[in-house]
């Protein structure tokens, strides 16, 4: 824990948080929580087999919703919620990270070695993440790295660029233990955008004291050339509310959820609706997929679920659910890079040190043009999608640049999964080596909506 444990509380160069008027300085500042206890240690060595999770089987499970703990209504129903302000932007397109921003990346990376790597395949075997990696997210302070200091979070201004670059760095120890520790802090982040000052007062206390709930964003569905702009899922009006029905698939740890964020169409538009899981008509269902397995993958469905009038997160003309889906498009591009690049760190040296005729199989041509091949395609993707993570910060309008990111990342991210296994041949099949858990993964980024955003 060294690099945690040199961490100095506060903004940059030591300044109190307080003081610092770099935004990644508040971020920084809430993970120097960790340095003050033997969590790392403590996590690493505790032995898979003494973990409690909870296993999806093959077979799977079907159960109603979880009882969630009371989020009692606070704030005023019709007054805005406080909103991030944008991130100051020179308008010199240069992506190198800030000092704190570095900082920032460092403690993640060194927490996804240390803890998340080590738990991944294990986690992935039984399709749950370990309750102690989810505890250890949490006091790092995960949930509340979106919020503004206004709402109990860490952040000045908005932050979309310091949540790609935490996602990236936890997919490099595991794509799907990332997504099950960002899940909670992306439904935080979206009431932090969109919601009102009474969902904010009603439901973000829980994501800022000790304990945040599980909690997920369900936008997929499971339907032939899904559209994500055009869900099934529908609400209607009844009396002072709306019933919603439908069913989304793929939500992260939906049978731990208390809260989620629902996008259903609303008079034919797509709008975004918050549901606790106590509501009557919910059911969840094991639905554990080809990768992304360490989170728990769920289906929800919903049968004349009623919700209150003001359960509506954000706006009803669309733009809301839009904005929603283009930041979790985002995340799912520093996802695909992470993990793009733990397959490239882990090739590389294995076709150095392996030997076929005499000689490293790295000497051969159609291998070496593969590796590299990897790495420009790796880079084409961080550039992207760092380019649309700067413009969200800002404020300014990303939905070219997030386009141009997803494209590259589901494509390019899909073949250097591909490359990855036939790199290493026969080991490459195997669960011996990660790299096919990795490959499994990458496949996800073309067809996961919603779960996670920044």
């Amino acid at each position: 824990m060294s690099l945690i444990s040199n961490l100095k509380p506060g903004g940059r160069h030591g300044v109190p948080a307080s003081e610092s008027r770099d935004p990644i300085g508040y971020l920084v500042a809430g993970l120097n929580r960790l340095a003050q206890t033997d969590l790392l240690d403590r996590v690493r060595l505790r032995k898979p087999t003494e973990q409690v999770v909870f296993s999806v089987t093959r077979s799977g499970f079907k159960t109603i919703t979880r009882a969630s703990r009371t989020f009692a209504r606070s704030g005023e129903r019709d007054r805005p919620g406080v909103r991030p302000t944008p991130a100051r932007h020179s308008g010199t397109f240069d992506l190198t990270p800030s000092e704190d921003e570095q900082m920032l990346v460092d403690v993640v990376s060194e927490f996804a070695a240390e803890v998340v790597r080590p738990a991944a395949a294990h986690a992935d075997d039984r399709c749950s993440a370990p309750s102690d990696l989810i505890d250890s997210s949490l006091e790092i302070g995960l949930p509340i790295l979106g919020l503004p200091e206004e709402l109990g979070g860490v952040a000045e201004q908005r932050s979309a660029t310091a949540g790609v670059l935490v996602a990236e760095a936890l997919a490099h120890g595991d794509m799907g233990l990332a997504v099950a520790a960002l899940a909670p802090g992306s439904v935080a982040t979206a009431l932090g955008l969109w919601g009102t000052d009474a969902q904010q007062q009603t439901y973000l206390p829980a994501f800022t004291g000790d304990g945040a709930p599980a909690a997920t964003l369900a936008l997929n569905e499971p339907r032939v050339l899904f559209d994500v702009l055009a869900p099934a899922t529908t609400a209607t009006r009844s009396g002072d509310g709306y019933l919603l029905n439908g069913t989304k698939s793929l939500v992260a740890r939906g049978a731990d959820a208390e809260l989620f964020v629902v996008g259903a169409a609303l008079d034919g538009v797509p709008t975004l609706f918050l549901v606790e899981s106590s509501t009557e008509g919910l059911t969840v269902e094991g639905d554990p997929a080809m990768g992304v397995r360490a989170a728990s993958m769920t289906s929800l469905h919903l049968t004349d679920v009623r919700v209150p009038a003001d359960a509506v997160l954000g706006a009803t003309d669309g733009s809301t659910y839009t904005e929603c889906v283009r930041l979790s498009r985002l995340a799912w591009c520093a996802l695909a890079i992470g993990t793009a690049q733990a397959v490239l760190d882990y090739v590389t040296p294995y076709v150095k040190e392996r030997e076929a005729f005499g000689e490293p199989v790295a000497h051969r041509q159609s291998v070496a043009f593969m590796v590299a091949d990897i790495a420009i395609e790796l880079q084409a993707m961080r550039l992207l999608t760092y380019r649309a993570a700067a413009r969200a910060a800002a404020g300014k309008d990303f939905s070219r640049e997030v386009a141009l990111a997803r494209k590259a990342c589901a494509d390019k991210g899909m073949r250097i999964g591909l490359d990855g296994v036939q790199l290493l041949g026969g080991h490459g099949f195997v669960k011996e080596h990660p790299v096919e858990r990795w490959y499994r993964d990458l496949r996800a980024i073309g067809v996961m909506e919603g779960t996670v955003l920044v």
